[in-house]
């Protein structure tokens, strides 16, 4: 039995939508959390820090991330990021397609059917 898939992300990104278009066009069944849901809990992220590394789910690019004071950019370490992830949710990469022990991030119509076409 395949575990579910959970794609994670927030409503109105573009690639989350596109993410969503190539699942729904593939017929592949999945779950949608909105990471600013009160679903999304630290646990989910925690879980997701077990399979791949922080500094690779953590959007330095992003809106939020210029918008954060200096003493919360500096020193980082996982426990630190996982809490500005928590507190800010946009600053985590996303679309983020959760395949029980596998995760990636962003969105790739390649990368995709690779992963989840028989």
């Amino acid at each position: 039995m395949t575990p579910p898939i959970t794609l994670a992300g927030i409503k109105n990104c573009d690639s989350v939508k596109s993410a969503k278009r190539w699942l729904d066009d593939n017929k592949i069944d999945y779950n949608f959390l909105d990471l600013r849901s009160d679903q999304f809990v630290r646990h989910t992220l925690g879980q997701w820090l077990e399979i791949v590394d922080w500094t690779d789910l953590l959007n330095k690019r992003s809106a939020t991330w210029r918008g954060l004071d200096d003493e919360d950019r500096v020193d980082l370490d996982e426990a630190r990021a996982m809490t500005l992830m928590m507190r800010h949710p946009t600053l985590i990469k996303r679309p983020v397609l959760h395949l029980g022990t596998a995760i990636e991030i962003g969105f790739s119509a390649e990368r995709y059917a690779k992963l989840l076409k028989p």
